[in-house]
C-alpha cells in the first residue's frame, strides 16, 4: 500500500499543485492544500473503486478541499468559477463576484445551452481538464476546448449586454 501510495504522490503531486495554484494563486497555499489532499488520499485510498481515473479522484478531492478553505474564510466558491466568465481586466468584476444575480444568471444561460455544451462547462467548472472531458464526450481534447471557449464567450456577450461586465 505504502508504494502505491508514494507512486500517486510522485506521479500526480505537481498536477494537484497546479491545479490548486490556478483556483487560488497563491504559491503558500496551494502546497497547503496540495498536503492536504495527499493527506485525505490516504485515509481513503481503500474507498477508491477505480470509476474515475486516479487523476479525476484527486481533483475531486483537490476541489473539495479548495471548497473547504473557502467555507473556512467565508467566501464563496462560486466567485472563483465565475471568474471564468468574466474578463480579467474588468474592473466591475470584483464588486460583482459575490452577487447572487450573476450566479443565478449563468446558471440560467447555462441551463439554455444543449446537454452537450453545458455538460462540457460545468466538467470544466468541476477542474476536469480538457482531455477527460473529451473522452467522456467521445470527442477530441482540442473539441472540448472549442466548445467550452464558444460557450464561455457566448455567456460573456450576454452578460456584458445585461450590464453585469463593462466592454
Amino acid at each position: 500500500m505504502r508504494k502505491l501510495l508514494e507512486e500517486i504522490f510522485a506521479v500526480y503531486h505537481k498536477d494537484v499543485y497546479n491545479y490548486l495554484y490556478s483556483l487560488c494563486h497563491d504559491t503558500s497555499l496551494s502546497e497547503d492544500l496540495a498536503s492536504e489532499v495527499f493527506l485525505q488520499v490516504v485515509k481513503s485510498i481503500a474507498g477508491f473503486r477505480g470509476e474515475s481515473d486516479v487523476k479525476t479522484w484527486l481533483f475531486s478531492i483537490a476541489r473539495h478541499e479548495w471548497f473547504n478553505y473557502l467555507k473556512k474564510k467565508n467566501r464563496q466558491p462560486e466567485a472563483e468559477v465565475l471568474s471564468e466568465f468574466l474578463e480579467s481586466n474588468d474592473e466591475k468584476a470584483d464588486d460583482i463576484f459575490f452577487a447572487e444575480e450573476l450566479k443565478k444568471r449563468l446558471y440560467e444561460l447555462l441551463d439554455k445551452e444543449n446537454e452537450r455544451t453545458k455538460n462540457i462547462v460545468l466538467m470544466r467548472m468541476d477542474g476536469y481538464s480538457f482531455y477527460e472531458i473529451g473522452k467522456a464526450h467521445g470527442i477530441s481534447e482540442n473539441s472540448a476546448r472549442v466548445i467550452d471557449f464558444r460557450a464561455k464567450a457566448k455567456i460573456r456577450q450576454i452578460l456584458k449586454k445585461e450590464g453585469f461586465i463593462d466592454d
